[in-house]
């Protein structure tokens, strides 16, 4: 493969180990012509080892056009396959600027006798820019406008494939008979592709091949959740299996991260140095193993090893990268043209040659680069001889642990035989001294060792808490997992939680995943009471109380834990396990509790990212599944809760639930009929209502939303109820309350300014001094009244000591402190503005 050289018209071609230069200029006009025509010229360079440059070998010059002026520049270049007699050779795009905005291109190939050949011709309406490519036959693809076209010889034409994507990568797979494939996420439906996929019509990841025209959905190479952030795609490996196409492809992405997958699972992640990679390509150095060569925007390149899937080293400055064995030893290099601020004595210049397992060569450049991207090479090859000799130091300590004891066992097991064969023939089983002095007694008669004994019969018993179910739910970028457990279970809601682990790939520890959890009743339907004017307070509390009893008797507890899906995609492995952490407590007091908490390990959950566990209670609230109350758990759980008390000291307070239905619109669940369900667009935009009558004047109204969600139903719901009624914020997630902060704030900010004003006034001596004496506490009286006479001191030494002249270090430290604690106070008062001003 190759990539732009620094030159506007020259391109360069690695290929059989030798560097093809390929150069668009105008040539001489002949006698009697005035008009200068357009020839291609190339040239053939080889690597010298002895004096470390590339000398310029055999070219020629092919004539593209005599008579026209037109332009005419090079839009790619690489080799490709000949269907027709199987050679490889290099092939030459080039572009010609017509009249009427036609532009016509020429496709060249460069024989085995040195001779550029014309191939192909086509003209199109338009100038190629996006993802130009040329695969075998030779066939050139190309992207328009978000549809892709290709053409050769064998099509006779210009074609297009029938579905539009949204491009991830245009090549060649390792298979028998398809070879062309075009990868890419489908931006939008087609009718004649439903019958061809098993997948349901909507966003996927397609494949295509242009040979037969096959489409398939290729989530097993690419997962759908990556296609929109991957940036270019490199194949390993591919082959049929039953009809069931297996592939090995790393991918770099938009995030800065190099992924392995095997069959559209991600295995490996590395973390790449640079940003906007755009070419892939793989260096096979021989028994040292491989490494991919990574080539960004900007100049700039890294190399990952492909066993352990680290980066190598990294290089800045570059032109153009190519992969070939230019050293002619049988195994692959890089070679590095780095870009030069003078004009270039030739095509490549300043370059490096290195395979980074020792093999260097660099010209025209301080060997600082090449050495330090060898130096580097040395240290990771260093860190992980070690990192393996550590692990088999410790694999060769645990095996030697475990054959001392087998052979404990098997002297344990030769002895027991021996005293059970003794004692069925009536013969006495004779110890050894040393067998004596080796034995534990089981019961020992000890005072201290009794007391014990009594003290852990004393203890209190702590069952394992039965796991009666194991779910887990995803709402948009976040996973929420769920544990049910059984009625057996005797803890308390307020002492479990619940963790979520991630599990290592390649013998590294589970990591604990950062999780918010929190735990509930399980609900169960009941239907809400049918009159419409509130219970008696005295009736309504003895039900609740009574209610609340019977949910601990017959609900089950769950608990539940949300945390972002993102960083679960990325890892070498998506199976996390659960862990229940709880504290045990017996009966009504906390007296008696388990000594310290206990965790216990409630099983895993798979995170397919083919599998969406979506909450199907947003499209269907009549359902009274356990499935649905799961779904409610979650919602409730990856939502914001804000509860607000609503008073009406006039009148009766009106309708607040039948006035939500209404204006939303809303549906009741049906598993908990005083929760009400706004219709959304998405989880996202989801909305929990739960209203309460408290008085015939007062009401209480819990709302599960975003914050900008709740802003606009506040504002709805006061324009609805009477100017008279007030809303009282009891808990959001904001905190506990916004005015001790602004009140906090503007405190800070007056005793700032006049701290600064005296430090200006009063001069650098007086100040010091006065950093001695504590300020006075405004709190209270005695204290403001000291805060006066204070300031009122200062006014007066002001008036004596006042200078002309400030100190400019002085009045910019005064500036910068102010402009700090004045953007405290306006954060403060926006989020009162926020809270209370809208009420």
């Amino acid at each position: 493969m190759t990539q732009d050289s620094p030159s506007q018209h020259t391109k360069l071609l690695s290929f059989h180990g030798d560097i093809l230069t390929f150069q668009c200029k105008l040539s001489n006009p002949r006698d009697g012509e005035s008009r200068r025509g357009s020839e291609l010229a190339f040239s053939r360079l080889t690597f010298q080892r002895d004096g470390c440059t590339f000398s310029k070998g055999n070219g020629g010059m092919a004539v593209i056009n005599r008579k026209s002026s037109s332009d005419v520049d090079i839009v790619a270049c690489a080799f490709a396959l000949h269907v027709k007699n199987r050679v490889t050779s290099p092939c030459i795009l080039l572009i010609q600027s017509k009249k009427g905005d036609v532009f016509k291109y020429s496709l060249l190939t460069l024989s085995s006798s040195n001779r550029l050949e014309p191939h192909m011709e086509f003209k199109l309406p338009y100038r190629m820019k996006d993802n130009v490519t040329i695969l075998q036959g030779p066939t050139v693809l190309w992207s328009h406008e978000g549809i892709v076209f290709y053409t050769s010889l064998q099509a006779g034409e210009v074609r297009q494939i029938p579905i539009k994507l949204s491009l991830n990568f245009i090549g060649e797979f390792p298979l028998n008979k398809r070879k062309i494939f075009i990868l890419g996420s489908q931006t939008q439906s087609k009718e004649c592709l439903k019958d061809q996929l098993d997948a349901p019509g909507g966003s996927k990841t397609l494949g295509y091949f242009v040979e037969d025209g096959q489409v398939l959905n290729a989530a097993l190479i690419l997962p759908h959740a990556y296609s929109s952030i991957t940036q270019c795609v490199f194949v390993i490996s591919a082959e049929e299996v039953n009809s069931v196409l297996k592939s090995t492809v790393v991918a770099a992405t938009s995030k800065k991260q190099l992924v392995y997958f095997e069959n559209g699972i991600p295995r490996e992640v590395c973390l790449l140095p640079f940003e906007e990679p755009q070419h892939i390509q793989m260096v096979n150095t021989g028994r040292n193993g491989c490494l991919f060569a990574i080539s960004f925007n900007h100049g700039h390149v890294c190399a990952v090893w492909k066993d352990t899937f680290q980066v190598a080293s990294c290089w800045s400055g570059v032109s153009s990268l190519h992969v070939d064995d230019f050293l002619g030893c049988g195994t692959d290099q890089m070679l590095l043209v780095f870009g030069s601020q003078s004009p270039p004595v030739g095509p490549v210049d300043l370059f490096l040659i290195t395979d980074l397992c020792g093999t260097t060569y660099s010209h025209g450049q301080e060997s600082s680069e090449g050495q330090q991207a060898s130096d580097t090479a040395q240290d990771n090859y260093l860190l992980t001889v070690q990192a393996l000799q550590s692990r088999l130091q410790s694999g060769l300590t645990l095996l030697q642990d475990l054959q001392r004891d087998v052979r404990v066992k098997e002297r344990v097991l030769r002895q027991s035989v021996q005293a059970l064969t003794d004692m069925v023939s009536g013969r006495e089983h004779i110890l050894t001294q040393t067998e004596q002095e080796g034995l534990v007694s089981l019961w020992d008669d000890e005072p201290e060792d009794e007391a014990m004994h009594e003290k852990m019969q004393v203890m209190p018993v702590v069952p394992p808490p039965l796991v009666d179910k194991l779910w887990h739910r995803v709402i948009e970028d976040r996973l929420i997992v769920g544990v049910i457990l059984t009625t057996e279970s005797a803890i308390s809601a307020e002492s479990v939680t619940l963790s979520i682990l991630r599990e290592g790939g390649r013998s590294r520890a589970p990591a604990v995943i950062q999780t918010h959890s929190q735990a509930s009743w399980f609900p169960t339907p009941r239907p809400p009471s049918p009159c419409s004017h509130p219970e008696p307070a005295a009736k309504r509390s003895r039900r609740d109380c009574a209610s609340a009893s019977g949910a601990r008797d017959t609900h089950r507890l769950a608990v539940t834990a949300v945390t972002d899906l993102t960083p679960l995609l990325t890892s070498g492995s998506v199976k996390c396990p659960i862990m229940l952490h709880y504290v045990h407590r017996q009966g009504s007091s906390a007296s008696v509790t388990a000594p310290g908490p206990t965790v216990v390990q409630c099983g895993q959950v798979l995170v397919d990212i083919q599998v969406k566990h979506h909450p199907q209670l947003m499209t269907n609230s009549q359902l009274t599944t356990d499935e649905a109350r799961e779904d409610l758990l979650s919602l409730l759980a990856v939502l914001d809760a804000w509860t607000f008390l609503i008073h009406s000291p006039d009148h009766t307070l009106c309708d607040v639930a039948g006035w939500i239905q209404t204006s939303m619109p809303c549906e009741r669940l049906e598993i908990s009929p005083h929760y009400l369900l706004a219709n959304p667009a998405g989880p996202s935009a989801a909305m929990l209502f739960h209203w309460q009558h408290k008085t015939p004047f007062q009401g209480e109204l819990s709302v599960h939303c975003s914050q900008f969600k709740v802003l606009q139903f506040l504002d709805s719901l006061c324009g609805f109820l009477p100017a008279s009624c007030s809303i009282l914020p009891l808990r959001q997630g904001g905190g506990d309350g916004t005015a001790p902060r602004l009140a906090h704030s503007l405190e800070k900010e007056v005793l700032s300014l006049k701290q600064g004003l005296s430090s200006l006034f009063r001069g650098e001596e007086e100040m010091e001094e006065g950093k001695k004496i504590e300020p006075p506490d405004p709190g209270s009286a005695e204290g403001l009244q000291r805060c006066r006479e204070e300031w009122q001191r200062d006014r007066e030494r002001s008036r004596r000591l006042l200078s002309p002249l400030v100190g400019v270090d002085c009045y910019r430290r005064l500036t910068q402190s102010l402009a700090q604690v004045q953007l405290e106070g306006d954060v403060a008062a926006l989020l009162e503005t926020q809270t209370h001003t809208l009420i």
